[in-house]
């Protein structure tokens, strides 16, 4: 029985799947690599199973039927903080103004 990695949970965990089906899906990375160069245990090798390993992860992914909301949560965020970020720049510009008005000359070193 081959061992699977060490990050294999935290991958399956970050990929929404069960560590069961991450470890199948090692094993199927590792049988792609095995045919695709030939070669057991040198760096090439493990690169292929490693990029083939999360790409079958990706594709499991994106068959979820789970919407992303993440791209919605963030554009809320971005419109919640408008406002503020518009205030904050309205008292940046006063603050120069104010600076730039005050009578003091002030002479860069």
């Amino acid at each position: 029985m081959m061992k699977t990695p060490k990050l294999l949970p935290w991958y399956a965990r970050k990929a929404g799947v069960s560590i069961e089906r991450a470890t199948a899906l090692w094993h199927k990375a590792v049988r792609e690599a095995t045919a695709e160069t030939g070669w057991v245990g040198t760096s090439e090798y493990w690169g292929e199973a490693t990029s083939s390993f999360l790409r079958l992860l990706e594709e499991e992914r994106d068959s979820f039927c789970a919407p992303h909301v993440t791209p919605f949560v963030r554009t809320q965020n971005r419109l919640w903080r408008l406002p503020l970020t518009a205030m904050e720049d309205m008292f940046a510009a006063f603050s120069a103004n104010w600076q730039r008005h005050d009578g003091t000359s002030r002479k860069a070193a």
